[in-house]
């Protein structure tokens, strides 16, 4: 099956705010997540960042010595996440980066290597996922880890796994998965 017959429509930016509410806060907790991956000093990927639900957390978790790149298609969403960020007193420590439609557009040698990156309910909006699989293996360190999540309702368990062996064949290596309420969730090193 070609790579972009798994694309669905981008989420859009009209509808933001859906996506950071106390409830959504409440079921997947960011907090917890960027407390579990996330070191201070890191560099962290936020891949599909929107309104930057997962950015804040990350951000705070980093510190004053690490750095998020805070990725999105679309410049509203990275508008929302500044200006969010900014009132916060966290912007110094994100870099927002609009990517391209069919690329990430970010190069390790450029614009330096992660220590972990994040793709939370995004991957099945791009249309070539081996591509982006390619481009997020190449900017993590080694020993990096990626935290890729799908909601069930729009990703089948098949196309997760497909997606995992994808992910391996870029030299990545499974090391933990989760079921959670609305989601299932991998967790990959960099060998």
């Amino acid at each position: 099956m070609p790579p972009h017959s798994h694309a669905r429509d981008v989420f859009s930016a009209e509808h933001a705010s859906h996506l950071d509410t106390k409830f959504r806060r409440i079921l997947y907790r960011p907090d917890r997540l960027a407390e579990r991956y996330v070191k201070p000093g890191d560099r962290v990927l936020d891949f599909g960042c929107g309104p930057g639900f997962f950015t804040r957390e990350f951000a705070k978790r980093v510190g004053d010595k690490g750095c998020v790149i805070a990725a999105d298609l679309q410049e509203e969403m990275l508008a929302i996440v500044r200006e969010k960020l900014s009132a916060e007193g966290l912007m110094p420590r994100v870099k927002t980066h609009r990517c391209k439609p069919d690329s990430l557009d970010l190069l390790p040698d450029r614009d330096g290597q992660v220590n972990a990156a994040f793709a939370i309910f995004v991957v099945h909006e791009v249309p070539d996922r081996e591509k982006l699989f390619s481009e997020i293996a190449a900017m993590l360190a080694p020993g990096g880890i990626f935290f890729y999540s799908e909601p069930p309702f729009l990703v089948s368990g098949t196309e997760f796994r497909e997606n995992l062996t994808i992910l391996e064949k870029r030299g990545l290596e499974v090391v933990e998965t989760r079921r959670y309420f609305v989601n299932r969730a991998a967790v990959l090193k960099k060998r």
